[in-house]
């Protein structure tokens, strides 16, 4: 690769980018070197299109051990029925679910965007608000949490086919046991959409989605610490609630068979087997005790810079978190949260900015940001990291336009991750 310069020294601007600032963007992480390495191995030569047995193409022989070790950890990891490891992304895991169990123009209700859902939950620039009739539910105005009494108006009135819980900036647990009280009394199937908590459901830190929900996504990169890509799960439950039958037709039919069909060749043609076997990796990474530490210290660091930036006199949505990440309210601040995005990376600190409930600004503006602990947990940070970055924070957005100040902010934070080593010797 080193040939080739001008690639070379992007990838390397991206490194020292890593290294050299504090990722703090809640659906970020850092992956082992085993993953990488994998990720970037041979696989990526193979077309495989189909299943392990299966194939559309010869020589799938070592591939097929791969994907079958990859679903038979994913498998472990979530106490799942079945697994189908194969989706390029979470979208693209949402999109195969729709395409199982509705018809367009089918009714679903899903969390607001605005409100901490998701792109694919309902948005009318997205496929999901195009071929399907979403109906958005909203937050709590006081609390930021989650109004089951409007959620079951709107079922009731609706009549959904399908309901999703779970979101990109919700900062609490997703509770699966409520949603599934509301399923049940409109006849709804249930998904959940867990990319962002993945890593803690897997670990034990979070509610389990079973035996509360039909069919689960996730993606594999946020707090589970793999590649990029998706997942669909299966349990159980779901034969135990509806029998084996196919959700559009109610013929006769493996659920499991269903899932996989569309995904390939439903919406995705040869699978990515690279990233599959870097999905493997992780998984197993998952199973070991240590991960279940991590997670432990995901957590304890996001509370403390929750309870920091709070002390600090910030707004949090929903006054804290429950997970790993934590969302901002800056409208009280009268800094926008693309503003404070910007002069926060000037200054070395890696966010993004956010809507909170009932923004008065627009999605390019918004009155928040979102801010996580995953990757500076993955670089060994721990809660006194916490309470120092969170003041580094504060010092950015008191003097948002103070250069010099930003500057010594960004020394601050050079510092501290050169106490934190990230990729060492990687090129």
């Amino acid at each position: 690769m080193k040939e080739d310069i001008k690639l070379f020294n992007a990838i390397t601007e991206e490194l020292n980018r890593e290294r050299n600032t504090l990722e703090m963007i809640a659906s970020e992480n850092f992956t082992s070197r085993n993953v990488l390495d994998v990720v970037g191995s041979i696989l990526t030569n193979k077309y495989a299109e189909g299943y392990p047995g299966k194939r559309y193409y010869g020589g799938c022989e070592a591939v097929d051990k791969v994907e079958n070790i990859a679903k038979q950890r994913c498998e472990e990891l979530f106490k799942a029925d079945h697994a189908n490891v194969q989706p390029h992304s979470g979208s693209q895991a949402n999109m195969a679910v729709f395409l199982t169990f509705l018809n367009p123009g089918d009714t679903v209700i899903g969390l607001n965007l605005a409100h901490g859902g998701h792109l694919t939950h309902g948005s009318k620039v997205n496929f999901s608000g195009q071929f399907y009739n979403f109906i958005s539910y909203n937050v709590d105005k006081e609390t930021g949490l989650v109004n089951f009494e409007e959620i079951m108006k709107l079922a009731k009135k609706h009549k959904p086919k399908l309901i999703i819980c779970g979101g990109s900036a919700y900062p609490r647990f997703i509770e699966f046991k409520e949603f599934r009280k509301i399923a049940d009394e409109v006849n709804s199937y249930l998904m959940a959409d867990i990319a962002h908590p993945s890593g803690l459901i897997a670990a034990g830190e979070h509610p389990s989605p079973w035996p509360y929900c039909d069919i689960v996504t996730s993606t594999t990169h946020k707090t589970l610490r793999g590649p990029r890509g998706g997942i669909i799960l299966l349990g159980n439950d779901f034969k135990n609630r509806w029998g084996i039958v196919a959700p559009k037709s109610g013929r006769v039919k493996n659920m499991s068979e269903l899932i996989d069909s569309s995904v390939m060749p439903g919406i995705q043609g040869g699978p990515l087997m690279h990233v599959i076997a870097g999905k493997a990796i992780a998984f197993k990474e998952a199973l070991q005790p240590e991960f279940k530490e991590y997670c432990k210290q995901i957590i304890s660091n996001a509370k403390t810079l929750a309870l920091t930036m709070k002390e600090l006199g910030y707004k949090l949505i929903t006054d804290g978190t429950d997970t790993h990440l934590i969302l901002i309210d800056l409208s009280d601040k009268k800094i926008t949260g693309r503003l404070a995005e910007s002069r926060l990376e000037d200054a070395g600190i890696t966010t993004n900015k956010n809507m909170i409930p009932y923004d008065q600004k627009s999605p390019f503006v918004t009155s928040g940001i979102r801010i996580g602990t995953p990757a500076l947990t993955s670089r060994g940070m721990k809660n006194q990291e916490m309470i120092f970055i969170a003041n580094l924070i504060d010092k950015v957005l008191s003097n948002i336009e103070n250069d010099k100040i930003i500057i010594d902010v960004k020394s601050d934070v050079k510092e501290l991750c050169s106490s934190f080593k990230l990729y060492e010797n990687l090129i």
